[in-house]
């Protein structure tokens, strides 16, 4: 086996899950567990009007994401799973936990159509 480019990405994806589980992990505790909502549907650093009501399903995407990144590892390290089997679990994990979260962002702070009104004080 000979050292490239392709043997080295794999392996850079296959390390990266390791922090994913534990960083996507510790959200779902600090959510469920501590009932810190201060990282719920974040739009531009600022938190939706009611992160309490939006913190379930945060929560739960976040726990299903650090769950299938956890069996991505294990099947590989354990259960030998082939590389294009493995890799797919992975992207696909990725690539629905961003879209997950762009989606309840987008529900958590939804568009403010006509004029916006002016703060007291403000000229």
């Amino acid at each position: 086996m000979k050292f490239d480019l392709s043997l080295a990405l794999t392996w850079v994806l296959f390390l990266a899950l390791f922090p994913m589980v534990f960083y996507w992990g510790r959200r779902a505790w600090r959510i469920f567990a501590k009932g810190d909502y201060s990282e719920v549907a974040l739009k531009k650093g600022v938190s939706p009007a009611n992160p309490k009501k939006w913190a379930p399903f945060a929560g739960t995407i976040n726990l299903l994401a650090a769950l299938a990144a956890l069996w991505t590892i294990i099947g590989v390290t354990a259960l030998g799973y082939p590389y294009e089997k493995w890799s797919a679990m992975a992207g696909s994990t990725i690539w629905c936990k961003i879209f997950a979260d762009i989606i309840l962002r987008q529900q958590a702070h939804p568009f403010v159509f006509g004029r916006k009104k002016r703060e007291a004080g403000a000229n």
